[in-house]
């Protein structure tokens, strides 16, 4: 089911398949992989996997993403946004933790920075 140069994160509770197409807003509890087109946001507490045939023209929020086709979205990251080498990403991402694999495609600005513990974030405007 999974490609030799994909990446899965941990098991999946929702999957949509290569040939389904949707339009509308995802939310989920658990893990989703997408491999078809979706035209809508995507709203996940578990991790999303997007695949390398997969087109998602909307926002996504989740705890790990891993991509490896196409996203015209901006992208909310709880934990590590990955991008693998035949990704396409049109957007910006506000991330923990990012990574870009060679070959990858982003265009966009990324703000980086720990959620859950905001010390640098109050340690820079203490600066000011």
């Amino acid at each position: 089911m999974f490609k030799k140069n994909e990446e899965s994160i941990g098991k999946i509770d929702t999957l949509i398949g290569k040939n389904t197409k949707l339009s509308g807003k995802i939310e989920a509890k658990g893990a989703i992989r997408i491999d078809g087109h979706l035209d809508g946001d995507i709203i996940v507490e578990g991790d999303i996997t997007i695949g390398i045939d997969s087109k998602i023209t909307g926002n996504i929020e989740g705890n790990s993403i891993f991509i490896s086709g196409t996203v015209y979205g901006n992208i909310k990251c709880k934990e590590h946004l990955r991008l693998g080498n035949t990704s396409k990403l049109f957007g910006d991402v506000e991330v923990k933790t990012l990574i870009i694999d060679e070959n990858a495609i982003f265009d966009g600005k990324c703000k980086m920075e720990c959620i859950e513990n905001n010390t640098l974030k109050d340690k820079v405007t203490n600066e000011k």
